[in-house]
């Protein structure tokens, strides 16, 4: 394995300057999976036959529409879509790290969420959109309601709060995300290492800590995705509500 952690594949592309084309192309082929996976749950509503692949992706989107419909209320219903659409998104950029493409020595692989480049944009694009409603259903009042609330003196710290929200929400994905790929890195290295202490081979005895690694990066990856679905119902949620 000669994959070194947060080495990246880079273009050098004019105006933008260097980008992270494995990250770049991982997010594209997860993009053409997501949109596979939803073409081909949509063709199973031709038949009056329900599979058990629609009745799970059916419980998913029904758990967060139930979601977005008990916190938003009626405002929030145009945009379940888009919340089913960021958690699915999200949930396979998680778990596309699960398959050691990099290691093969393939230009891209790993999860995309391993990388600020992406959960930075992810985050940005839910707090354009909270602004963007703010705006829309408050008019003008937005500002005073979000900066000046509940009291004028408090204006610096409001401003805080709106800066981190991003900043924490893409931060939380992309640590949780990384250290899990970090962790198998690590076990990775040790294994082709052959590290022997005395009489024992610690190479041989945790070969099997990968497995477990996978198991657990799975579970991370599939909270991670509800929780930056979750607080992006919320942000959405505080800046259309009528009354801060």
């Amino acid at each position: 394995m000669h994959e070194q952690l947060g080495e990246h594949v880079l273009w050098q592309l004019p105006v933008l300057g260097p980008v992270h084309a494995d990250t770049i192309i991982t997010t594209w082929i997860v993009m053409v999976i997501a949109l596979a996976l939803f073409a081909v749950v949509g063709a199973t509503y031709r038949s009056a036959y329900v599979s058990k692949r629609q009745t799970v992706v059916e419980g998913v989107v029904n758990y967060i529409s139930d979601l977005s419909a008990s916190t938003l209320g009626e405002k929030g219903e145009p945009f379940i879509p888009f919340f089913i659409a960021l958690f699915v998104f999200i949930f396979l950029l998680n778990q596309f790290g699960i398959l050691p493409l990099k290691a093969l020595g393939l230009p891209f692989g790993g999860s995309p969420t391993g990388d600020l480049n992406t959960t930075l944009p992810l985050a940005l694009v839910v707090f354009s959109v909270a602004v963007a409603m703010g705006f829309k259903t408050q008019g003008l009042k937005y500002v005073p309601n979000t900066l000046f609330h509940p009291f004028w003196w408090l204006f610096i710290i409001n401003i805080l709060e709106q800066i981190i929200r991003p900043v924490t929400l893409a931060a939380r994905l992309f640590f949780n995300i990384f250290v899990g790929e970090l962790l198998f890195t690590i076990v990775a290295s040790i294994i082709e290492a052959h590290v022997v202490m005395g009489g024992f081979n610690l190479s041989l005895a945790v070969t099997i800590v990968p497995f477990f690694i996978q198991f657990f990066n799975l579970f991370v990856g599939t909270v991670q995705a509800f929780v930056f679905t979750l607080l992006a119902i919320v942000y959405l949620s505080l800046a259309i509500a009528d009354d801060h």
